[in-house]
């Protein structure tokens, strides 16, 4: 944490920022790897007050918690505050388009823009690690577990690594262009739930494995080795366990890969699944087939083309 911060309150500055959905895990980093999306965005609105205490609202149909301590954004951004010298009240507005319980950072997206939001209006005093660290405490109020995965390539943009929490230590990854198709179906699975049923202990040589790909797919991002990365796109650990929870999952997968996807899996905890393909063509495609999977099973779906977002939370001025 930064020492001797220089506080200079915008009191009189509107501002909107637009935090992107995430992708983690990517299949076999479970926990340490994550990859901010150009599209869905949430959007916030923000400014200071000078009357103390954070003040929250929600213009979205989902019903979440406004009370700061209950709330993801609320959560960070009283951690944020408590390390200021002087009380300043925050009121923010958020609008989400990324589905609480999508698999696609929704949480994150919150807590991330919230307190990105902040710094600015503050006058940028916290460096992105700190950002981080606030913004894993919303991460808490979500899942019960303080994680970066999510966090991290929202705020930075990008492919991330987070080779330590305690102490925190996060790697930026350069990575080849890369289109992303991501199937949302139209259920939810709760991050807490889906950390329930893993397995607590695993076996040597599915962690030897698992370690090959972990440290292939990283290879393969800094190389830009197409080939690399499809090879590394496999989860012998926590996909087998998670996917009976997501309808059609095996379906959407054979058939991404069969059509000329690189390869892909669960999005964060689910339901989302998200496929990576080096052309254009391959990822439309990509999307009818995971159309097609979900009006056959009945399962109401939205899907998107997209591709990495290299700035991760953007901040506008609106007044």
């Amino acid at each position: 944490m930064q020492t001797n911060l220089n506080i200079q309150p915008l009191f009189d500055t509107e501002i909107e920022v637009l935090c992107p959905a995430t992708v983690a895990n990517l299949v076999c980093g479970f926990d340490i790897l994550g990859m901010a999306l150009q599209d869905p965005s949430d959007r916030i609105r923000m400014r200071l007050s000078k009357e103390p205490g954070i003040r929250i609202q929600h213009t979205d149909e989902y019903k979440l918690p406004t009370e700061p301590a209950q709330n993801v954004a609320g959560a960070a951004l009283l951690d944020l505050l408590q390390a200021i010298p002087e009380p300043v009240g925050i009121e923010i507005s958020i609008t989400k388009e990324i589905k609480p319980g999508s698999g696609l950072g929704s949480s994150a997206a919150s807590a991330a823009g919230a307190v990105v939001g902040a710094n600015y209006l503050l006058g940028k005093p916290f460096s992105d690690e700190d950002l981080v660290r606030f913004a894993m405490a919303g991460e808490k109020v979500a899942s019960g577990v303080k994680h970066a995965d999510n966090i991290t390539p929202c705020i930075l943009g990008g492919v991330t690594l987070i080779r330590s929490i305690f102490p925190l230590d996060i790697i930026g990854l350069s990575a080849p262009p890369l289109q992303v198709t991501v199937v949302h179906p139209q259920i939810e699975v709760r991050t807490s739930d889906a950390r329930q049923i893993l397995r607590k202990e695993v076996l040597l040589k599915d962690a030897i494995r698992q370690w090959g790909n972990i440290a292939g797919l990283v290879a393969g991002f800094l190389k830009e080795d197409y080939e690399l990365i499809g090879r590394s796109l496999e989860d012998v650990i926590i996909e087998p366990v998670r996917s009976i929870l997501i309808p059609g999952f095996d379906e959407v997968k054979q058939r991404s890969k069969a059509a000329g996807a690189l390869g892909g899996g669960i999005s964060g905890s689910g339901p989302s699944i998200f496929m990576l393909s080096k052309e254009a063509a391959t990822a439309n495609s990509i999307a009818e087939i995971m159309k097609q999977v979900y009006t056959q099973l009945g399962i109401e779906s939205k899907v998107y083309v997209t591709s990495i977002n290299s700035k991760g939370c953007e901040v506008r001025i609106t007044g």
